[in-house]
């Protein structure tokens, strides 16, 4: 099962393409979810719905800059851990850093190992996540919430009706692995699978649309004859 419990979800707010998705992908190698934004404006929106558990903000930003970030998300979320990642390695700026509710500040450039382990320290220390969240789950930017039924992608929210919630829910709890069409049919709609129908391909077709229209990443893949996986 993914869930938020041992998957923690990062927030990354970072201007720079080439950087942001070097950081995105190594917390991904390392066992975390990670939900990125390339300005103060939308990352203020996606971190909103998605309720990360730590968020990594660079300071030259376009628009809303890092420091006016997370002043902002610090009046909404007081125990919410907030790592600035920046060039501006001054005193001055560190100060500054700390005085907007920073609670750690590591300058540019720097060892990824170094990254990691701020970001363990800091998780360690915030407050536990409350029994609710354990309803939450993750894959990529995808994000479910089985309690509030709502599902966001890249912060955007996405409609799904009941028996597509059902099905993405299984997915999610079972990433990176090769669903058949009878695991599916059995866990999903509880019945018997009869190979005469396409009822499952049609309802993963209609899943497929929703999550995936509109962003460049597919999220489900089609494995011929064998069914389908998250990944």
């Amino acid at each position: 099962m993914l869930t938020l419990i041992n998957m923690p979800l990062i927030g990354l707010a970072e201007d720079d393409i080439k950087i942001a998705g070097l950081i995105k992908k190594g917390l991904e190698e390392s066992g975390y979810a990670v939900i990125a934004a390339a300005n103060g404006e939308e990352a203020l929106a996606a971190f909103a719905n998605a309720k990360p558990d730590l968020v990594i903000l660079d300071v030259m930003m376009p628009g809303l800059n890092g420091l006016q970030l997370c002043s902002r998300l610090r009046e909404e979320q007081q125990d919410l851990p907030i790592l600035m990642l920046t060039a501006l390695g001054s005193l001055d700026d560190k100060l500054t850093g700390f005085k907007s509710g920073a609670d750690d500040y590591l300058v540019k450039p720097f060892h990824f190992k170094e990254l990691l382990a701020r970001i363990e320290a800091l998780l360690r220390r915030s407050h536990p996540r409350k029994e609710e969240d354990d309803s939450i789950l993750h894959f990529d930017d995808l994000t479910l919430d089985t309690a509030s039924k709502e599902v966001y992608r890249d912060g955007q929210l996405i409609n799904l009706t009941a028996r597509e919630l059902l099905l993405l829910e299984l997915f999610l709890k079972n990433p990176n692995r090769l669903l058949s069409r009878q695991f599916i049919a059995e866990n999903a709609w509880d019945i018997n699978f009869d190979t005469g129908t396409n009822v499952i391909d049609v309802y993963v077709n209609f899943l497929r649309k929703k999550i995936e229209k509109g962003f460049r990443r597919k999220l489900i893949h089609t494995k011929v004859n064998m069914g389908y996986i998250l990944k």
